[in-house]
């Protein structure tokens, strides 16, 4: 079994604490409105394919920088859609003693192997990207169902999770906004913090060279202030969770 891969980041410090080696999977169901990384959305397209055997030898180059904390993070595109790549990788890895994140949107129906990755995962980075199912239905094209099944799957587990949401100039960039996900993350203890991410429009430029429409190129970057104002009140509100 191989995987189709978009691209690696080594020595990466935003996607799950410490030192990690980020691996970026092809394939995504969604066609969010502000991706930044259209070119991830067709499998089909991959730059790179490896086996799980070639992945863990090429990580294992990078464990003398991972110290305590890091480790692989498994991003994309959606990479439960290459759950079973996942699995073969871990497990080797593991071998090594390198442990494992997991970026998703959980946009995808669980099964068992999803259900595997997912709960041997050290951390689960989950992604609510709009407030419910008629905003998700918009913005991505896909229901929120999935997405609030993996939250649950994760809460029934006890998943250490972080939760993030891409906040939008003109969408959700307001306190009101901000309090409807809030409403759906309150009381799920797996949660150990809600990051709020800026939007920004670096990849704007692959649009044009795909030929993809551009939903959302008239709106700037989330100013930094704003995104900051948010935060601090996603931390007043929700104070059982650890907004450090």
């Amino acid at each position: 079994m191989n995987g189709f891969i978009h691209s690696f980041e080594s020595l990466a410090a935003l996607d799950g604490g410490g030192i990690r080696f980020a691996v970026f999977l092809m394939g995504c169901p969604l066609r969010c409105a502000y991706c930044h990384n259209p070119d991830t959305w067709d499998m089909a397209n991959a730059p790179i394919e490896m086996t799980p055997q070639e992945l863990a030898k090429k990580v294992a180059r990078y464990k003398p920088y991972f110290k305590k904390d890091g480790g692989v993070t498994f991003s994309g595109g959606e990479p439960l859609l290459q759950a079973e790549f996942i699995k073969e990788a871990a497990y080797l890895l593991e071998k090594s003693n390198i442990g494992y994140v997991i970026d998703t949107s959980g946009a995808l129906p669980l099964d068992e192997t999803k259900k595997h990755v997912l709960s041997h995962a050290d951390l689960v980075l989950l992604d609510i990207k709009f407030w419910n199912d008629e905003s998700y239905l918009e913005y991505t094209g896909k229901s929120i169902k999935n997405t609030l099944d993996t939250l649950d799957f994760l809460d029934s587990i006890g998943k250490r999770t972080v939760i993030r949401t891409v906040v939008i100039p003109g969408i959700n960039d307001s306190k009101e906004m901000v309090e409807k996900y809030l409403q759906t993350i309150r009381g799920k203890k797996c949660v150990e913090k809600y990051e709020l991410l800026a939007f920004h429009t670096m990849g704007f430029f692959k649009y044009r060279e795909l030929g993809i429409e551009n939903r959302f190129s008239d709106i700037e970057a989330l100013d930094k202030n704003k995104r900051e104002e948010l935060q601090r009140f996603v931390y007043e509100n929700m104070k059982d969770i650890d907004q450090t």
